[in-house]
């Protein structure tokens, strides 16, 4: 659990996010997190929890890791989220678009499948 200071372990995050430690440290290998360090021990402030929230939610909407570090990017609490906001409003309609092209995708293939089938049933009526 996290102390009166808001500060978080490695742990900490993990059993909140159902994540492994593996991801989080991963996260920081390549630059999302940024815990303090305390000899060995990994110290994320409530920023590092906002941002791997950001990062877990981009995830779920299909977002790369890359895209989430724009947004993590643009986390400035000091300066308020309305450019991230912004961003991310940006990149949701972006996501969206992807999502209703790849269903049309979809639709399509189940149409070429069914076509394929139905000349695969009339040749074997054919040939019966």
């Amino acid at each position: 659990m996290p102390n009166t200071m808001l500060e978080y372990s490695i742990s900490d995050l993990s059993r909140e996010f159902g994540i492994t430690t593996r991801s989080i440290r991963h996260y920081e290998d390549i630059g999302l997190l940024t815990p303090q360090r305390r000899g060995q021990t990994r110290i994320y402030a409530a920023a590092d929890r906002t941002k791997l929230k950001l990062i877990l939610r981009g995830k779920r909407l299909g977002f790369s890791l890359e895209e989430s570090r724009e947004i993590v990017d643009l986390y400035d609490p000091a300066k308020g989220n309305t450019s991230q906001l912004k961003h991310l409003i940006g990149k949701i309609q972006q996501q969206r678009e992807k999502l209703k092209q790849q269903l049309n995708d979809i639709h399509q293939m189940m149409h070429d499948l069914q076509d394929a089938e139905n000349s695969c049933l009339a040749a074997l009526k054919e040939t019966g």
